[in-house]
């Protein structure tokens, strides 16, 4: 069995937060030299977009910090609830979206809040979808799901010892 930590990212449509979480926490880890200890996905719990790229705008916002967003959109499935350790949501809604799919209670114990790993933003309950605001709603995702990448890798890496 393979001892990798496997994340899930989820929001809504999976073309603007999850896909940036997703492609973030990537290169973080290479650049840590540890992406061999991840699994990294991404979904939404719409449906609605699947095999799309990322949203443009999000595409060009994460390419200006140096990430490249490849992930095509796909929808949230039961059985990545067995598939990944840890799924991390965006925003409240969501996070009762995957409640209500997750096949048992030990399941719906590996949903997080992505901003359960935020250290520069304690302030924060959610990370904000940006598909309706300006270029600075983009700026603002990217600054929250970086400080939770980095939380995540944080976490993890102490979990693994």
């Amino acid at each position: 069995m393979e001892n990798k930590t496997r994340i899930l990212f989820v929001c809504l449509g999976n073309i603007c937060r999850s896909p940036a979480a997703e492609g973030i926490l990537r290169s973080m880890a290479q650049r840590r030299g540890v992406s061999d200890s991840f699994t990294i996905d991404s979904a939404g719990t719409y449906g609605g977009h699947a095999g799309d790229l990322p949203d443009p705008r999000m595409r060009r916002a994460a390419a200006a910090r140096g990430y490249d967003l490849t992930h095509r959109a796909r929808q949230v499935r039961e059985e990545d609830f067995e598939r990944f350790d840890a799924l991390v949501v965006m925003d409240d809604m969501n996070y009762e979206a995957l409640h209500r799919l997750a096949p048992s209670r030990a399941a719906a114990q590996r949903i997080y809040r992505m901003t359960e790993f935020c250290r520069r933003h304690p302030d924060r309950s959610y990370v904000p979808d940006p598909y309706y605001e300006g270029h600075e709603g983009f700026e603002l995702v990217l600054d929250l799901l970086e400080d939770g990448c980095e939380g995540i890798l944080e976490h993890f890496a102490a979990e693994r010892g």
